[in-house]
């Protein structure tokens, strides 16, 4: 059994209501009190909260260090084993989760309020695919007490917090659509830099291919091939290609991404007709997706394995990442970058005696790809 360890963690700060909100001393100073006015009773001399937002709690002693990325960012207290079972989230509605434990019994779990009241950065600190401890408190009924260490991270950037998607996958099928809604390579750059980041493996999976000439993508189908990306060519209308990704499902976690209408719940119901999401046909007004999956949920397959259902998104953009880390994500940028002219080179228009410029204009880097890394770099979205 492991070891227990008190240790001091922070709260969310509940309260910022400064002392004096009202300016007493400054009105006592410029026109005085009359005979009989008191300072009210609610006002306090110290800030609310600054004290009282830190707690000590009880944690087992490998997890009172810092985790390392990728890992949920709170230390975890202590569970007892004989009172709490553990599980993995399914789905996250509002406030409750939808957890399944080993036996397969879903549990709807509420997360303890110390978990809920923990400093974080992530707009929520249960994402699906998450292994959790929970206790039961009803034969459907528990409540989540701790959240398992992470790995193989699917996050995007919202509203100025982390949106982890999904947690604990080992691949990432990038799903886009050859016609309505059109093809978004810089899109599915975003989503590679992602994967890099997160640690997950990437898929490309070129859908609805029965709308057009595959011949017109060949040089996507070769740029991606060159990075060691699988590129699969699928149809959910006509079968082809759904062999070959069911192979590459059995036994992974997976979890299928990209913008709303590309055909990621009509694909799978192509590999299991028995799941029977939800679909609907792309606007013909707007050429875009209608979201029909709301809920990001995780579906265990007859084949072995799990996948991840995820909503439709039109932008994504990279969480917790510097501009100068972004040559990071690009695989092919690598071996360029060191012989930059100058060690901090941002390898933009600008820069002077740029390798990675050159490697461009000898095409021995794909402009697309180039396009893309300017984007990531100066923060804005590429359509």
């Amino acid at each position: 059994m492991a070891k227990k360890k008190k240790t001091r963690v922070n709260l969310r700060k509940k309260h910022y209501k400064p002392p004096r909100e009202h300016g007493w001393t400054r009105q006592y100073h410029q026109h005085g009190f009359a005979e009989g006015d008191t300072v009210p009773s609610e006002e306090r001399v110290r800030p609310r909260g600054e004290l009282s937002r830190k707690r000590t709690i009880v944690t087992e002693e490998d997890t009172a260090a810092e985790p390392p990325d990728g890992e949920i960012p709170a230390v975890m207290p202590a569970v007892d084993p004989e009172q709490c079972l553990p599980g993995r989230v399914l789905r996250v509605l509002g406030l409750q989760s939808v957890v399944a434990a080993e036996d397969g019994r879903e549990y709807r779990c509420v997360v303890r309020g110390l978990l809920r009241s923990l400093t974080i950065d992530e707009r929520n600190i249960i994402a699906p695919g998450d292994q959790v401890w929970f206790r039961p408190v009803s034969k459907d009924e528990g409540m989540i007490e701790r959240i398992g260490p992470r790995h193989g991270l699917l996050t995007r950037e919202s509203r100025g917090k982390e949106h982890v998607i999904v947690a604990n996958v080992d691949q990432l099928v990038i799903v886009a659509s050859v016609r309505q809604p059109e093809l978004k390579p810089h899109l599915i750059d975003r989503y590679l830099a992602s994967a890099e980041q997160g640690g997950i493996r990437p898929i490309l999976c070129l859908n609805k291919i029965d709308l057009a000439d595959p011949v017109e993508f060949q040089w996507l189908i070769g740029m991606y091939s060159q990075l060691g990306v699988p590129v699969l060519l699928t149809s959910a209308t006509t079968g082809q290609g759904i062999a070959w990704l069911k192979d590459l499902l059995i036994g992974k976690q997976t979890v299928f991404a990209g913008q709303s209408g590309v055909g990621k719940s009509s694909l799978l119901n192509a590999i299991q007709p028995e799941l029977g999401l939800r679909v609907a046909e792309v606007s013909e007004a707007t050429e875009k997706g209608r979201h029909t999956t709301t809920t990001t949920q995780l579906i265990q397959l007859d084949i072995g394995g799990w996948v991840v259902d995820t909503p439709g998104i039109r932008q994504f953009s990279l969480w917790n990442i510097l501009p100068e880390e972004v040559e990071g994500l690009f695989a092919e940028m690598r071996p360029y970058v060191r012989f930059c002219r100058f060690p901090d080179c941002n390898h933009l228009e600008t820069a002077e005696g740029c390798a990675v410029r050159e490697a461009v204009r000898l095409h021995r880097m794909a402009a697309q790809r180039y396009e893309s890394y300017v984007g990531l770099f100066l923060g804005h979205a590429l359509d």
